[in-house]
Parts: structure tokens; sequence; C-alpha cells
């Protein structure tokens, strides 16, 4: 009752986008054009509409796929701009994803030179943070240390995702913040494991926010996120590889560290994963665990089946993600949607780069949304 009171009508706005997903029929006509302009035509007809409107000059996989995220990013503004708390909080969680990347795009680009406007251009429009912001990270160039307390301020005040990068600080200083620990840490860690330690705090994070929201909203979403943090867990080991982390010294420390302290690996899989220094290694622990072991199987025959990782990794999540759209009266259903429909955003990617490729022999390997002909809804 208290939920359709407070978040029934914006579920309700949810449930209606997920209706406009591209369909069976929609794929099949996407697939048979001979050009972008003919994709172009066959999205007219769907809920895409006139998304392309005011593109002018020759099409392009870029356009289509900066205009598919646009029409996601507006949806996602108006179902947020509805939203009272605590499902407001948790649609600002889905943001923090993205945030995390476009401050670490906008830091390492610094770093290497790169030109801010470029840079600025590149970011993800559901992390969006205010353009000032943007420009004081994109202007880090040099190693003063005036520049590494602006850079502090700057993430730690101006961004929501500050907490995470003040908790990395401190757990990789030993618990004090100054300015030359910030200048160690920075120029010292590799910004992939900067980031890889901010998306595991993260989700940790956003794990305990849908434990503290409750009742369906925790079993659809803790599933989910469970999901997740195995997913970084397996592919932080599996990069790991031929890098520093795999040093048998760096196993138990610097890469156990970035593995979230929960899921459905968590703690006897994690604990494994520790001494695990080559893929027969990792094989050996996920074969324990049955989806795993057949996400791994995937692997192993990439080079036979075409198929990697993540592409497994990309149809179990769409799988459990629309069963989150089963049930009612729970906030798992906006979260799908926007994971959903960024695979959706992948297909289209996909289909008009095989078109303008003329790659016709790849087209269909893009990963179907509510099919009836879903890989895991044929299975026996």
């Amino acid at each position: 009752m208290f939920f359709h009171m407070h978040d029934g009508f914006v579920e309700a706005l949810v449930r209606g986008y997920r209706s406009g997903f591209l369909g069976d029929v929609d794929y099949h006509q996407l697939t048979q054009c001979e050009n972008l302009d003919d994709v172009k035509l066959n999205l007219q007809e769907t809920d895409y509409d006139q998304f392309l409107a005011n593109e002018s000059g020759k099409l392009n996989t870029a356009m289509i796929q900066k205009a598919t995220l646009h029409k996601l990013v507006k949806e996602f503004e108006f179902l947020r701009s509805n939203a009272e708390q605590p499902l407001a909080q948790f649609m600002d969680f889905i943001t923090y994803e993205y945030m995390i990347d476009n401050v670490m795009l906008l830091l390492n680009g610094s770093l290497k030179g790169r030109n801010i406007n470029e840079l600025i251009e590149k970011i993800h429009p559901l992390g969006k943070i205010p353009e000032s912001t943007m420009r004081s990270i994109a202007a880090f160039t040099d190693a003063s240390r005036s520049s590494y307390e602006d850079l502090y301020q700057t993430v730690l005040l101006d961004t929501p995702v500050g907490p995470y990068f003040s908790q990395f600080l401190k757990e990789s200083s030993g618990g004090a913040i100054d300015t030359s620990e910030i200048q160690n840490v920075l120029e010292e860690v590799q910004m992939e494991i900067i980031k890889n330690s901010l998306h595991k705090l993260y989700l940790e994070d956003f794990y305990q926010f849908c434990q503290t929201v409750g009742g369906d909203t925790a079993d659809v979403m803790c599933e989910v996120l469970r999901a997740r943090a195995d997913r970084a867990a397996i592919n932080i080991t599996l990069n790991s590889f031929n890098t520093p982390l795999n040093e048998p010294s760096m196993r138990t420390s610097d890469r156990q560290n970035l593995l979230p302290s929960f899921g459905n690996l968590y703690p006897e899989g994690t604990a494994m994963l520790s001494d695990v220094g080559d893929e027969h290694q990792l094989g050996s622990v996920l074969e324990k665990y049955v989806a795993y072991k057949k996400i791994w199987e995937v692997h192993l025959n990439e080079e036979t089946d075409g198929k990697s990782i993540d592409d497994a990794f990309f149809e179990r999540d769409v799988q459990m993600l629309e069963i989150a759209f089963d049930g009612q009266c729970h906030y798992g259903c906006f979260y799908s949607y926007v994971k959903l429909k960024e695979q959706e955003i992948r297909n289209l990617v996909w289909i008009s780069e095989c078109i303008a490729q003329n790659q016709r022999d790849e087209i269909a390997k893009y990963v179907p949304i509510f099919s009836t002909h879903a890989p895991w809804k044929n299975q026996k």
C-alpha cells in the first residue's frame, strides 16, 4: 500500500518503458538492412522514433550510439525527477558507477596530456558532473603540492562519489590523508587498480543500501549485485595473469583487496582465488560453482565458438535482469531498465558496425532481450 502511494506512479512509468524494447521482429528487420540509413528508417518505426532527427551529414555508428544513449538518459532523468526517497537515492546509486568511470577518465586523460574538451566529450551522460568540476579534474597536469590539494578537494567535495575516493585513500595510506599521501598513491598506484578499488567500494555500498531498503527490493537487487560482485572477482583474477598482480606476494594482498567482500563466491570462493596463478587454477575454482563452470567453458571454447566470457556474462545478466521485472513493488525494475537498455544499445551498435563493415556473418551475435528465442529459454 505504502509503495503504491509513494512509488506506484514511477514504477508504472518504468514498466511502460519496458514495452518499448526492441522485439525479435525488430532485430530481424535490422539485420536485413543494407546500410545505416536503412537502420535509421527501421528504428523510426519503433519506440526510438525520430531519435536521429537532429543529426546531419553521413550517418555513422557513433551517431547511433550517442543518440540512443541520449534517449535513455532523458527517460532516466524523467523517472528520477518524479521519484521520492528512498527510490531517489536508489536511482542516484545507479549513476555513481558511471560517475566513477567519468572521474577516472578525466584524471587519467589529464595525466597523459589529453585535450580537456575531447575528454569531456567522452564522458558517460548518466554519470555527468558539473562542467566546472570536470574541468578542474581534467586540468590536473602537474605534480605540485597545491595541485594535489586542489584535486583532492575537487573530487571529495564536489562529486557524490567522493566518499569512495576518501575511503580508498585512507586504506592505501594506512588511515591518514594528507597531500603527500595523495601524491604517493596517485603516482605509484596504477589507474586501473584505483578504478577497480572504487568500483568495489561502490558495489559494497550499494549492496548495503539495498539491504537497508529491505523487502522485495533487497531480495531482487542483492541477488543481482552478488552476481555483479562475482563477475568483478572473476575478471580481476583473469586479467591479472601476466601482470605484477599475479606475483605470489601480490595475490593475497593487492589483488585480493580488489575483490568485493560479498557475492556468491564470497567468502570461500574469493579465498580460493587468492591462490590462483593461471587459467587452469582459476577454472578449477569455478568448477565448484555450476553457473560459473558454464561461463568458464565459454571462455575455454572462445577460439572455436567465437563467443567470449564477456558475452556469457552479458547473457547471464540479461536473464537475471528480465526476471527482475516479474515481481512488483520493488526498485529492481529501475536498475534492470537501465542495464537492459544499455545492452540494447550495445546490440544496435554491434549490428550497425557489422553493416558498416560488411561483416554479415557476425551480425547475429547480439544478446536478445525479452526474446522467446533467448539461449537460456531454450535450454533443456
